[in-house]
C-alpha cells in the first residue's frame, strides 16, 4: 500500500495542484504555480525516505508551502460581498493541502498526531490533496461554468461541507465520518453529473469530451466505494481494507477524476482565452 500511496500522492504535489493553481487564477497565482515543483520535489522525496530527520525536514519545507498557500484563501472570500459557492469551494481547495502537509511531517517524524496511528497519518496525505483540494476545486469550477442554479451551488457548497465533516470524524467517530462521507458524496455526485450533462457537451474536441465524461463517471463508482467504507467502519458490516481502497478509490480519483479533470478544464480554460477577443 505504501508504494501505491506514494505514487498517488507524488501525482497530486507535482502536477495536480500546480495545475489546479493556474485554474483557480491564471494571473494570481502564476508565480506559486511556477515555484510550486521545488518544494513539492522535496515533500515527494520525503516520502520515498525512511522516516527520520532527513525525510521530517523536507516534509516540513513543503508543508511551509502549503501554509503560505492556505493564508491566500481569506482573500478569496473577503473579495467578494458576499462570498459565493464558487469561492467557499475554491478557499476550501486552498485550504486543504496544510491539512495534507502537517500530516505528512508527523508521519515523516513518526509522531502520533492528536493520536492517530501513522497509516491513518499516511492516507490524510493523498486524502486532502485529492478528496480537498481537487475535489473542491472542481466543484468551484463546475459551479462557475454551469447554469446558475440550485444544482450549481448544491454541487460547490457541499464538497467543502462533506470535506470538514469528514475531517471532524477524525475527532469525533465513524458515525460523524459517515455523515460527511455521505454529504461528499452527494456533492461529487452533483458535480460529476452537471460536468456530464453541462460542462462536457461544451468541450470543443473529442478529448476535452472524453476527459470530462471519465472524470465524471469514474465518480460514480470511487465515491460508491466511499459510502460502503464509511458504513463498514461505523457498522462493522464487511467493507473493503484500506490497502483494498487504495488500489480502487484512491487510484481511481487520483487518475480517473482528478488527473482528467485538471486535463480537460486546462483545455478547455485554453479554448476559452482562443475566443475572447
Amino acid at each position: 500500500m505504501t508504494v501505491l500511496v506514494n505514487m498517488i500522492v507524488t501525482l497530486g504535489m507535482l502536477y495536480v495542484v500546480p495545475a489546479g493553481l493556474r485554474l483557480i487564477d491564471p494571473a494570481g497565482f502564476r508565480r506559486a504555480a511556477r515555484l510550486w515543483p521545488l518544494p513539492a520535489t522535496l515533500g515527494a522525496v520525503s516520502l520515498w525516505l525512511p522516516r527520520g530527520a532527513l525525510a521530517t525536514t523536507l516534509a516540513a519545507l513543503y508543508a511551509a508551502a502549503t501554509l503560505a498557500l492556505a493564508v491566500r484563501a481569506p482573500a478569496v472570500l473577503t473579495g467578494k460581498t458576499p462570498p459565493g459557492p464558487a469561492d467557499v469551494a475554491v478557499a476550501t481547495a486552498l485550504v486543504s493541502p496544510s491539512i495534507a502537509g502537517t500530516a505528512m511531517v508527523a508521519e515523516r517524524a513518526g509522531h502520533r498526531l492528536f493520536g492517530f496511528d501513522l497509516d491513518i497519518l499516511a492516507l490524510t496525505v493523498p486524502h486532502f490533496h485529492f478528496a480537498g483540494f481537487t475535489a473542491a476545486l472542481v466543484a468551484g469550477l463546475v459551479c462557475r461554468a454551469a447554469v446558475p442554479g440550485p444544482g450549481a451551488r448544491r454541487a460547490a457548497y457541499s464538497v467543502p461541507a462533506g470535506t470538514l465533516l469528514v475531517l471532524l470524524g477524525y475527532f469525533v467517530d465513524d458515525w460523524a465520518e459517515l455523515a460527511g462521507a455521505v454529504v461528499l458524496t452527494g456533492g461529487m455526485w452533483a458535480v460529476a453529473l452537471l460536468t456530464w450533462r453541462e460542462i462536457r457537451p461544451a468541450g470543443r474536441d473529442r478529448t476535452t469530451r472524453a476527459l470530462l465524461a471519465t472524470s465524471a463517471a469514474v465518480l460514480l463508482a470511487t465515491m460508491l466505494l466511499a459510502l460502503w467504507w464509511a458504513v463498514g467502519e461505523a457498522t462493522g458490516i464487511a467493507h473493503p481494507t484500506l490497502t483494498w481502497m487504495a488500489a480502487t478509490h484512491g487510484l481511481g480519483n487520483a487518475l480517473g477524476f482528478a488527473l482528467c479533470s485538471v486535463l480537460a478544464w486546462r483545455r478547455l480554460t485554453a479554448d476559452r482565452q482562443e475566443t475572447t477577443p
